[in-house]
């Protein structure tokens, strides 16, 4: 007999909420069966979860939930692999090059904070002041959220 999930066993698998599962499954990611009255439960496959798995795995990657159903469909496809090699390294390509702008966005900023810290420091000892220590930055979040409540 094959193995079926039910949407709290793979909500607590992934560390999910049913209603991610059920976003997913509005998305065409899952096709679950329906049972009991009126098709209320779903009965997920082990396909289901495996494209639950290649899901989540491709949100870490950074992949949009579109480009993510486009590769694990693929996989549904006829196996011919070459395409759909192709098709992943013309994905993982794309988001490599946004994710080396964004480095490089942050990466510029950063060297904008340091060089006004410095100009900080140097207006402050001119002044004969010593600068403060900064805040760690677990510190600082705890300090932000308290302010939150």
């Amino acid at each position: 007999m094959a193995t079926t999930y039910s949407i709290s066993d793979l909500a607590r698998e992934f560390d999910l909420t049913t209603r991610a599962i059920r976003f997913y499954e509005d998305m065409g990611l899952l096709q679950p069966e329906r049972s009991g009255p009126g098709g209320r439960n779903r009965v997920y496959s082990h396909r289901d979860r495996t494209r639950l798995k290649l899901t989540l795995r491709a949100k870490r990657l950074g992949l949009s939930l579109t480009e993510a159903k486009d590769l694990i469909d693929m996989y549904d496809s006829p196996r011919d692999t070459g395409p759909q090699l192709q098709k992943f390294l013309v994905v993982l390509d794309a988001h490599k090059r946004e994710l080396e702008a964004q480095m490089a966005e942050i990466l510029a900023n950063l060297d904008e904070v340091k060089a006004h810290e410095k100009e900080a420091r140097a207006l402050l000892a001119k002044q004969g002041e010593k600068p403060t220590k900064p805040v760690k930055a677990a510190k600082a979040t705890k300090t932000a959220k308290a302010r939150e409540v």
